[in-house]
């Protein structure tokens, strides 16, 4: 585990459901190569505030390179429904992409 990991644990102690320090965390995962730990922490934090959309684009992803494809489809399908309702088109417009890759 790097350091940064390790400080980011840290201060999930003090803020469980810090939404910024959870994705972080599961960024850091990744870099690690460490998909499952990210994913129980992108999950965290979808289920913490499904509004949280960061979270839609990086955890369809890694259940792309997991084999979830159905499921990163309907990460991608509500990640986009989020983005919408919060009117942040960049990030619905990449989760659309991302969505359009694996379906058509």
């Amino acid at each position: 585990m790097t350091e940064r990991a390790e400080k980011l644990l840290a201060w999930l102690k003090e803020s469980p459901r810090d939404c910024f320090l959870n994705h972080a965390l599961a960024l850091e995962y990744i870099k690690e190569g460490n998909d499952a730990e990210a994913r129980t922490y992108f999950e965290i934090n979808l289920a913490n505030d499904a509004a949280y959309i960061a979270t839609y684009y990086h955890l369809g992803k890694l259940l792309e390179r997991m084999g979830e494809r159905d499921l990163a489809v309907s990460t991608y399908e509500k990640g986009m429904e989020q983005a919408k309702a919060a009117k942040e088109m960049h990030t619905y417009n990449e989760l659309q992409n991302a969505h359009e890759d694996l379906v058509y």
